[in-house]
């Protein structure tokens, strides 16, 4: 009976349930598109191009291992965990004489693959390009189109696509960065493959010799293409090449086949895997919490809205189970049409989300999208769960009154919430200080973000419950100002003071808007605005030269060094270590004249003699690593070899300069790019950006900046990690705004009665409009007071446990951006259907039935 009933309900009350049926199908969409992130992080293609011709690859161990052993309750416990490494790690070349000696190795072929950068002009479609020995052209397979193989150290064969694009021919002559100086070539052959060009990537082949000196890892191989024998399967050939390697120095040698032989091929693919992840997570978890908040308050009002009809149910002798049944079952009805329309709606959603990371650089084209079911029947799932969930908290009240109460609480609403709902309230609200309270205490951004985002709705859903409360309260401050704006004020005024738990619904998403917007596009600039301060009061150097292609050179960095006037030049190079497990920043720097281009504010040891063997740390990292000047520092360099050093100083300015400093050559020689990306120049009074440019003319890619230039360009950088932030979350964001439009619409567009009985005693039309905009105006007064003051909370909080100080960067144009934004919405949200219901004459909606 009650599921008939429900049918019934649903069918004869659309508009009664278009607003719920609206914040379903958002947060379904945003559940799938979420969830496609994260299925494609984990299950999602990486296909191989170089190594397409070869059934088993072997390739260096690109993980940090770790085993740890606990005793508990006299049982003992193992846990194995791995982090991959920064950059490409690379086999002992001994390792090829091991494979080749395997039963059923019909050739094997060892790879170099290196940084070899094309100088011309890239155009829009240029693609990442890398150098490769000829030898190893069998395993994609590349055969000559034009010309002949490459035979002395200055001849080089190019692909198809380079050659197309760069005019190049037999004969012609190009520029190559490679790993150090700039290098003209005579291209010798035109490649091409059997399946046509390289989609990700363009190929230059050298002869042997050039090849291993481009590669600079003597005695090293980037991996090993194996050609099985014909009827030898590729699995077993695999299996047996492991057994062979065990016992030698590449004992820790992974072996690929089919599709594992693309992250080997790829590593940034493999790498975006993992941030995809975490980035996808982190956005579901996310818009989970806020669909929670946005979908509970849509269905609070609309059960509210329909407390008469419910309490008449309660008269009539319906009793309480019968009212929740029937309840939830026209929630799950709503929840299932929403749920599977949102889930389809979602897959272009993702894709298009995935499509701007691409443009972005977060994820290369290498790692392709995956667009399962999974994601869309968790959806439906999430759908079904928070509706039928937000319906039995919603109608919990109404359901168990008595019906004489129920036909009291339908004609005048509630003066206080219920306790139980302002203990939740209060609990939310001390959850929330709590989570402020360890955010302030967090000081790696891995740790803080998470926290930040939550913090942000737990107070939201404070907001949400206290909601009645606050809004009386604030109408009690904005009485007087509403009173100035006549007749419509005073009944804006008396609207808010008696129907607080309606105005609270509407609230809630406005300040979840704020709040959340403000984190979002002001947590990036805390964070940046405080790094680029200790950047800039760190920099002693005057001038930068700034690597606008592969990197500075050794020999431009050692022309600016002898350039009269000039007393130091310090080369950087960044990278990322792990001690144990656990990343860090780094960077590379050259110690000659280091104090006199670079001041870290040294807090313990000092950098005087800083060179082979040392290491520089941050507070931070001094702190988490429990180290002092003259500790040993045991690290996982960026290609995964373990090196130990010795501490020689501790510095403050961390955010600025990376949480470890460590000798440029160490560095260079374990890094896939060992060019400087970066050198800081410390001339003489007089010395000018003429001069130093004159010395570098001849080095291409390389541009003399100012230290005040060099600011701007972090300042870009910067920006351009709040795009990627405010990417990430601009779908919670649009869902918040599209809840604030739902929730308003359909709290004005329920009053079509009240607006009649005005009109019936005597308002003009245009003093009901007036009431519309000054309760809106008072709405959004309070949700961006509200929202702003968790915002500001938060980021504060987030403020002192990454800088150490309370200053959250707060961007004045953008902050007035949000305000307007979230007022426009509410305006308009409140006055499009307030002029619709008004169309209707008052007499009709009082003579009408129900």
């Amino acid at each position: 009976m009650m599921l008939r009933y429900a049918f019934q309900t649903v069918r004869d009350r659309k508009a009664g349930f278009l607003g719920a049926f609206v914040a379903l199908l958002c947060a379904a969409a945003l559940v799938t598109a979420c969830g496609t992130l994260l299925e494609t992080g984990l299950r999602g293609k990486i296909g191989t191009e170089r190594y397409a011709a070869t059934p088993v690859l072997v390739s260096a161990d690109q993980n940090v291992h770790e085993t740890t052993v606990k005793e508990k309750k006299g049982k003992t416990k193992t846990k194995h965990k791995a982090k991959p490494v920064a950059e490409r790690a690379w086999l002992p070349a001994a390792a090829l004489d091991a494979v080749r000696s395997v039963p059923g190795v019909e050739r094997a072929v060892p790879e170099l693959t290196f940084q070899a950068v094309p100088l011309v002009k890239a155009g829009s479609a240029a693609k990442p390009t890398y150098g490769h020995a000829w030898a190893s052209a069998a395993l994609t397979p590349f055969t000559l189109a034009e010309g002949r193989a490459p035979q002395g150290a200055d001849e080089v064969v190019v692909d198809r696509a380079l050659a197309a694009r760069a005019a190049l021919k037999p004969g012609s002559e190009l520029a190559v960065q490679s790993t150090g100086e700039p290098k003209t070539y005579r291209v010798s052959g035109i490649a091409t493959t059997p399946r046509g060009d390289l989609a990700q990537q363009s190929a230059l082949f050298f002869g042997e010799a050039e090849a291993q000196r481009l590669a600079a890892r003597d005695g090293q191989v980037s991996a090993i293409g194996v050609l099985p024998r014909p009827g030898v399967d590729a699995g077993e050939l695999a299996g047996r090449i492991e057994q062979a390697l065990k016992g030698t120095t590449a004992a820790t040698a992974q072996v690929a086949t089919g599709d594992e032989r693309g992250p080997v091929e790829f590593l940034d693919a493999a790498g975006a895997r993992i941030k995809l992840v975490s980035m996808g997570g982190a956005m579901g978890g996310t818009s989970l919490l806020v669909a929670i908040l946005v979908v509970v308050g849509t269905f609070a009002l609309s059960v509210q809205q329909r407390h008469r009809e419910l309490a008449l149910l309660r008269a009539i002798a319906a009793t309480p189970r019968q009212l929740r049944r029937m309840i939830g079952r026209e929630a799950l009805l709503v929840g299932l049409a929403a749920g599977i329309a949102g889930s389809f709606a979602g897959l272009p959603l993702a894709a298009w989300l995935y499509g701007r990371f691409v443009d972005s650089g977060v994820v290369p084209t290498a790692l392709e999208r995956t667009a399962g079911i999974f994601p869309m029947f968790a959806a439906v799932g999430a759908s079904l769960l928070g509706a039928w969930a937000a319906a039995r908290i919603t109608g919990r009240r109404i359901a168990r009154i008595r019906p004489a109460e129920a036909l009291a609480e339908a004609a005048l609403e509630a003066r206080w919430p219920s306790w139980i709902r302002t203990a939740l309230g209060m609990l939310l609200l001390a959850g929330g200080a709590v989570l402020v309270v360890v955010l302030a205490s967090l000081r790696t951004e891995p740790a803080s973000t998470p926290v930040t985002f939550l913090a942000v709705v737990v107070l939201a859903g404070a907001v949400s419950l206290l909601g009645p409360l606050l809004v009386r309260g604030a109408t009690a401050l904005l009485a007087g100002p509403l009173r100035l704006a006549g007749a419509g004020g005073h009944l804006a005024t008396a609207n808010l003071r008696g129907n607080a738990t309606r105005m609270a619904s509407a609230v809630t998403p406005l300040a979840l808007l704020v709040g959340m917007t403000c984190t979002v596009l002001f947590i990036t600039p805390t964070l940046g605005d405080a790094a680029r301060a200790q950047a800039h009061d760190g920099i002693r150097a005057g001038w930068v030269l700034a690597a606008q292609g592969p990197g500075v050179t050794a020999e431009a960095a050692d022309r600016i060094r002898r350039t009269p006037g000039v007393e130091a030049a310090t080369e950087i190079v960044h990278t990322s270590v792990r001690v144990g497990l656990v990343k860090y920043g780094a960077q590379g720097v050259t110690p000659a004249g280091l104090t006199r281009t670079w001041d870290p504010r040294v807090t313990g040891g000092s950098l005087a003699g800083f060179g082979e063997g040392n290491a520089a740390v941050s507070e931070l990292a001094a702190d988490q690593l429990g180290l002092k000047p003259g500790s040993p520092l045991r690290l996982t360099l960026g290609d995964g070899t373990p090196v130990t050093l010795t501490v020689s100083a501790v510095y403050a300015r961390g955010l600025g300069f990376g949480d470890l400093t460590l000798p440029h050559a160490l560095v260079a020689a374990h890094v896939d790019n060992p060019l400087a990306g970066s050198v800081l120049v410390a001339a003489e009074p007089g010395v000018g950006r003429d001069q130093l440019a004159a010395a570098v003319r001849g080095y291409p890619g390389v541009a003399v900046l100012s230290a005040r230039d060099a600011d701007e360009v972090r300042a870009e950088r910067q920006d351009a990690g709040a795009e990627i932030n405010l990417l990430a979350m601009g779908l919670v964001l649009a869902f918040t705004a599209v809840a604030v439009v739902n929730t308003l619409a359909m709290s004005t567009a329920e009053r079509v009665r009240e607006f009649a009985m005005l009109r019936l005693a005597g308002a003009k039309r245009r003093q009901v409009l007036r009431m519309l905009r000054a309760e809106a105006v008072a709405v959004v007064l309070i949700g961006v007071v509200l929202g702003s003051g968790i915002a500001l909370a938060v980021l504060t909080a987030f403020s002192v446990g990454m800088t150490g100080v309370a200053a959250p960067a707060v961007l004045p144009v953008a902050y007035a951006v949000v305000v307007g934004v979230a007022g426009l919405l509410a305006l308009a949200a409140t006055a499009l259907p307030g002029r619709v219901a008004l169309r209707v004459p008052p007499v009709d909606v009082a003579t009408a039935k129900g």
